[in-house]
């Protein structure tokens, strides 16, 4: 479900732009069976919407090394939203982990909270004070029971509200090559639900980490629910980010004909964890419109989403209209 901790109201107008149809021909309203999954389009209030004389808007994506020090890295947050609004971005997109990275194995859950508790709710106060969207990925979530938290994707518009959450559905449960073991089943339920919610910056997306390997994800975000921005919001390995990172996130541009804004973990986060970093803004060609110009380095980089790129790249190689459903696999002889 969604929150609403603010009541203030954007002034943003109401259409939209840059969509092939407003909404998908679906009941949006309903939560809707898919391969066992529920997929959920969250629209946001009309006001909210794109402008329709927009052409483009000015996005940006974060990287950090988070601890295990819920202030220092709120600190940390905050001195990069300051650097997206000088810098005229009206989105800023943080990596998975933003508030928490543990140093040990179960700290994780000590500080799981409920989204109206009040770590959250200082990202709130941040978001509304500084009059931007953010995209807070892997909130540690408090699961169903003292043994389990959600790995939470929260979009927070520009008066605070949580506009949308997503649980991640792909646990990594993976012993990296030359590297540790990680288990994330083993503190976190998985994710069931699917989510799409309209912005001021397009449809966007919403997914975590390694649900970036799964490609049957961003195909149904794209085909299904007309999704035009990606978020991946990551803490990929040292080891894996070296050799698949870009690789992956470029594919999933290329294949959706979508941007992807991807802000990744960096550095050492203490004695057992290290992230890749390299955190990437893509164009819906496959293009790098926005990088770091240090792989490890905290900070940002913007780039502008340009409506008018989406729309041409998708009139001139329409795949949407070219792709087979999947009933035809189904029947297809091999």
């Amino acid at each position: 479900m969604s929150f609403c901790f603010h009541l203030t109201r954007s002034t943003l107008p109401p259409s939209t732009i840059g969509l092939s149809s407003t909404l998908p021909k679906h009941n949006l309203t309903a939560t809707s069976r898919l391969n066992s999954f529920s997929v959920q389009l969250r629209a946001g209030n009309p006001d909210s919407a794109m402008s329709s004389s927009a052409k483009s808007v000015r996005v940006a994506v974060a990287q950090m090394t988070s601890i295990n020090d819920l202030a220092a890295n709120f600190a940390t947050c905050t001195r990069l939203v300051k650097e997206a609004v000088s810098a005229g971005a009206k989105l800023l997109c943080f990596p998975e982990n933003f508030s928490y990275v543990a140093a040990k194995d179960g700290d994780s859950l000590k500080v799981a909270e409920p989204l109206d508790g009040p770590i959250m709710q200082q990202y709130c106060s941040l978001a509304r004070e500084s009059n931007i969207w953010l995209s807070l990925g892997g909130f540690q979530e408090k699961g169903t029971d003292d043994a389990h938290l959600s790995n939470t994707h929260v979009v927070i518009d520009d008066v605070g509200n949580i506009r949308s959450t997503y649980k991640k559905i792909h646990l990594f449960d993976v012993d990296v090559p030359g590297g540790r073991s990680y288990k994330e089943s083993s503190f976190t339920e998985a994710g069931k639900n699917v989510v799409a919610v309209d912005s001021p910056f397009g449809r966007l997306g919403l997914t975590v980490c390694y649900d970036l390997r799964f490609p049957e994800l961003y195909q149904l975000l794209r085909f299904q629910y007309e999704v035009q921005v990606l978020l991946v919001p990551s803490a990929f390995t040292k080891v894996t980010g070296e050799a698949h990172w870009e690789i992956l996130l470029r594919a999933r541009a290329i294949e959706t004909q979508c941007y992807v804004i991807a802000a990744s973990q960096a550095g050492k986060h203490n004695d057992n964890r290290e992230s890749y970093g390299d955190s990437l803004i893509i164009d819906p060609w496959g293009k790098v419109v926005g990088r770091l110009p240090d792989r490890l380095s905290t900070g940002i980089a913007i780039a502008d989403i340009d409506f008018s790129l989406i729309d041409s790249v998708r009139s001139k190689m329409p795949i949407a209209k070219h792709r087979k459903p999947a009933d035809f696999w189904k029947s297809a002889s091999l």
